[in-house]
């Protein structure tokens, strides 16, 4: 036995899934139809939509954050784990994923707790706290633009209420964090991301291994 976490392979995966994996029609839909774009890989893991939704439920969270939609697979397994009457903020700039979203979130039943936004997601997050959103939200998830995950960290972690958790995507970023041959421009500034936050004493933190690396941040 090791204390370390169990390596993934292909056929321990496919155990997870078949074992603790409880999908829903609609999200399943949307996963498989994301699967043959090229940029697949975009896509968060089902199992980590999964643990997403439990932190969901476990904080009794009813205001939600989302930074990159992609084609809304993580929009969409949150809207169904949140209350009916929740709030979703959903940003991102692409026009051509995200009306792969809006098709599957409509069929999903859940499109109208679902504010997208398709501007620069700094842009909107700024907007919000000018708006008086400071400390209103109760969890946010980060997965778009690498080079601006500080700036979009800072910006949630005053819209979050104390208490509030922030999640950030892809910070092992498949080992590059560790590789010294790695020097492009995603891999440092995921590698700055995580010095930041290591240091960040207004947050606990825990990186879990799921997926690429989820960071949980949760606001003192």
């Amino acid at each position: 036995m090791s204390n370390r976490p169990t390596p993934l392979t292909d056929k321990l995966h496919a155990y997870l899934l078949e074992h603790s994996l409880r999908e829903s029609q609609a999200a399943r839909a949307l996963r498989e139809e994301t699967a043959a774009l090229p940029e697949h890989n975009m896509q968060i893991a089902p199992e980590q939509g999964q643990f997403m939704q439990m932190l969901a439920r476990l904080m009794g969270a009813r205001r939600y954050i989302e930074v990159g939609v992609f084609t809304g697979y993580s929009t969409l397994v949150m809207a169904e784990a949140l209350p009916a009457d929740a709030r979703i903020l959903a940003c991102d700039i692409s026009h051509e994923w995200t009306r792969i979203a809006q098709r599957h979130w409509e069929n999903a039943g859940v499109s109208e707790r679902i504010e997208l936004m398709l501007a620069p997601a700094v842009q909107t997050l700024e907007s919000r706290l000018e708006e008086g959103d400071a400390g209103q939200w109760d969890m946010a998830f980060i997965d778009a633009h690498k080079p601006e995950y500080i700036d979009y960290y800072e910006a949630c972690l005053k819209l979050v209420r104390r208490g509030g958790l922030i999640l950030v995507d892809n910070t092992l970023w498949d080992g590059k964090v560790v590789d010294p041959a790695a020097d492009d421009e995603n891999t440092r500034a995921i590698r700055t991301f995580n010095e930041h936050i290591n240091d960040d004493t207004r947050v606990d933190i825990s990186l879990v291994p799921v997926a690429d690396g989820l960071t949980l941040c949760r606001k003192r």
